[in-house]
């Protein structure tokens, strides 16, 4: 072959092997992915940028308030005066004109506090909302991790499917050898034939599993459905999660720390309520021009300017006890308040420790169970060899080969079961990282 030749060949291999490891998606690729494209979190960000902007002492009712009006009036109106003089004035279609223009503004000095109540409850809101942005961060992040450990999950079925089918050709090549030599029976190839079938039967069905996985992986990244990826990966378990740690990390929680934020709120909105039953106090000034102007009748001109400066005091006496009421009710929700967040955090200890109690038991079943799958594979191979020999029949190997493959789903399943308890943990216990 040329040079020339081996030169292209070579350039096209590595093109191949280059876009090949563009489709391999990373854990922390996707986590990224799903973080930027998450609807969820676009709409969380939303409500803190919103809360952000409300959080201001102009919304809470602390900053002045300054307006401007200007009233410009033309009309035409038929004038008949009669003075005590004796003097008369009559006049049609006689025009005059009403101008006034004026800026006015006020300040409330005090109205029991409820200025600085509001403003604390404006920035508690902000908090809450950034509580919550974490709370659906971290639920994006496991819900992502779980589906992308579950495509591993998928993936180790087929190995062990594969590795099976390596057996039963292996196991037919045998008995064709045999066959050839007159040493083996129609029926020994006949169900060794149809137990290769079914495993590549079962081949195509766990590549059908596994693209399922794909897709659904791909929805929660907000990708499209139909695209390419490939995910080389291993699951690998955190063995060193402690009940205790996570039980006092739980106060860490999002949901947990939010409905705190609640309960704040909430005492924030009684305060606000008791201080409508104190009186207001609002400084107020201002610049007014004021002129009317008549083509006839006594007045022809009346003009004055300058400007104003004033103090008003409002004194909440009776409403119809509405005031009263609000507060009580508004102390009622701060009780319902600090309820809700016992229950969750009841809920979430419960949670927790059920999650644990399957972590620390999965886990010990892993210790046996990849014992067993060693086992399975030596057995595996043992019984191929001793069919080789025939010192066992194609029952013997049947058997062999079930006992991998069930092995080998367990093995499978339990890491995965183990890691999703991980996942669940640490989410709980607001540790999910990148």
């Amino acid at each position: 072959m040329k040079p020339a030749v081996q030169h292209i060949i070579l350039l096209l291999l590595l093109f191949c092997m280059n876009v090949s490891a563009q489709n391999i998606l990373r854990l922390s690729d996707a986590i990224n992915i799903a973080l930027k494209n998450s609807l969820e979190v676009q709409l969380s960000k939303n409500f803190v940028e919103t809360n952000t902007l409300l959080n201001n002492y102009g919304v809470a009712g602390g900053l002045p308030i300054v307006t401007t009006s200007i009233t410009d009036n033309e009309q035409i109106s038929s004038i008949n005066q009669k003075f005590n003089t004796g003097a008369n004035i009559l006049r049609d279609a006689a025009a005059a004109n009403n101008f006034s223009l004026g800026v006015t503004g006020n300040i409330l000095l005090y109205n029991g506090n409820r200025v600085v109540t509001t403003k604390s409850r404006l920035a508690t809101l902000v908090n809450q909302s950034e509580q919550l942005l974490n709370s659906q961060i971290q639920n994006v992040m496991a819900g992502v991790v779980v589906g992308y450990y579950d495509v591993v999950r998928q993936q180790s079925y087929l190995k062990t499917i594969e590795k099976s089918i390596e057996a039963s050709k292996q196991q037919l090549e045998i008995i064709k050898t045999r066959e050839s030599v007159g040493l083996a029976n129609n029926a020994d190839l006949f169900q060794a034939q149809i137990d290769l079938n079914a495993l590549l039967q079962s081949k195509i069905s766990q590549h059908l599993i596994i693209d399922q996985a794909k897709t659904e992986l791909l929805r929660q990244l907000y990708l499209n459905p139909d695209s390419a990826i490939s995910i080389q990966d291993t699951i690998i378990v955190d063995r060193t999660i402690n009940l205790e740690a996570v039980l006092n990390n739980l106060h860490k929680n999002a949901d947990i720390t939010a409905a705190q934020s609640q309960i704040e709120i909430n005492e924030f909105l009684v305060k606000e309520t008791a201080a409508l039953r104190y009186p207001s106090i609002r400084a107020s000034t201002g610049y007014n021009f004021n002129r009317n102007k008549a083509a006839a009748g006594q007045l022809l001109l009346n003009q004055n300017y300058g400007p104003s400066v004033g103090v008003s005091i409002g004194i909440p006496i009776y409403n119809g006890s509405i005031s009263k009421r609000q507060q009580k009710v508004a102390e009622i929700n701060v009780r319902n308040a600090e309820l809700n967040k016992q229950l969750l955090v009841r809920d979430y200890n419960a949670q927790v420790v059920k999650t644990y109690q399957s972590y620390t038991a999965t886990i010990k079943q892993l210790v046996t169970e990849q014992k067993n799958y060693t086992l399975s594979n030596q057995l595996l191979e043992l019984a191929l060899q001793r069919f080789k020999f025939k010192q066992a029949t194609i029952v013997d190997v049947k058997n062999a080969q079930q006992s991998f493959e069930a092995s080998g789903y367990r093995l499978v399943n339990l890491n995965y079961a183990a890691k999703s308890a991980e996942i669940e943990l640490k989410r709980l216990a607001n540790q999910l990282e990148l």
